[in-house]
């Protein structure tokens, strides 16, 4: 799951007892060592749904991280992308490992809280890639007013989103354990650092989607595998502003 190259045990100890914002710039220049950063097989099923919802002159990349959305956004767009986070490591370590090249999209890099997003509603498209666990409950209809002030008319707001585990399964331990270690730890410690998987439940997720003014659609990324059902194991959720 780590690389080599990856934190070591007493660097996620120092970062998981940091706020989020000072966890992420000591996690930076490791990030992409770890499996916390987006796969490349999701990165390649996204990019892959937005060729078909495309072309799109502009796009915006929500809590970019090192840039993984960045990455997607670049090869969809053909003028502009814009990478937003609050983690002033994190911005250098994406700008540092995606260069400008020739013939590609201008990409600016902005530090800014996705809770206060400074962008006119320019933006043909928006992306958010594994972030939502770090915004409670209560902070998601903010976020998502943000996302659509910050889209032009036609605009959208995509995401990819995994079916939940099968309860019982290993992954479904695992995400309860994780999820009642930090709500311990945020209990006991100060700053608090807020990151959970089971918090962002898709019923809830769509109903404040569509309080925000989004009309959503989903696209099924077959190539990411099918459930036992016959369903896919992830679907992309598509909310285009009207």
């Amino acid at each position: 799951m780590f690389t080599p190259l990856g934190p070591t045990l007493r660097e996620l100890a120092v970062q998981a007892l940091s706020s989020i914002e000072r966890g992420y710039d000591l996690l930076a220049p490791k990030f992409d060592e770890t499996p916390f950063r987006t796969p490349d097989h999701v990165l390649d099923a996204v990019t892959g749904a937005l060729r078909q919802l495309g072309p799109f002159d502009t796009g915006l990349d929500i809590c970019c991280g090192t840039g993984a959305g960045v990455g997607v956004l670049r090869q969809v767009c053909g003028e502009r992308v814009v990478g937003a986070d609050f983690s002033a490591g994190m911005l250098e370590a994406g700008r540092s490992a995606l260069p400008e090249g020739a013939g590609a999209p201008v990409v600016d890099w902005v530090r800014a809280d996705a809770l206060a997003l400074p962008f006119a509603p320019v933006f043909d498209v928006g992306v958010s890639l594994g972030a939502f666990g770090h915004f409670l409950a209560k902070e998601r209809p903010e976020l998502f007013a943000q996302v659509y002030a910050s889209l032009r008319p036609g605009g959208m707001f995509v995401f990819p989103v995994g079916a939940p585990p099968r309860t019982g399964s290993r992954a479904y331990w695992a995400q309860v354990g994780f999820d009642a270690v930090m709500r311990v730890r945020n209990a006991l410690w100060r700053p608090s650092f807020v990151m959970y998987y089971r918090t962002f439940r898709l019923p809830d997720v769509l109903a404040e989607l569509a309080h925000a003014g989004f009309a959503v659609e989903f696209l099924p990324l077959t190539e990411l595998g099918l459930r036992p059902d016959g369903g896919p194991r992830c679907r992309l959720v598509v909310a285009r502003r009207p």
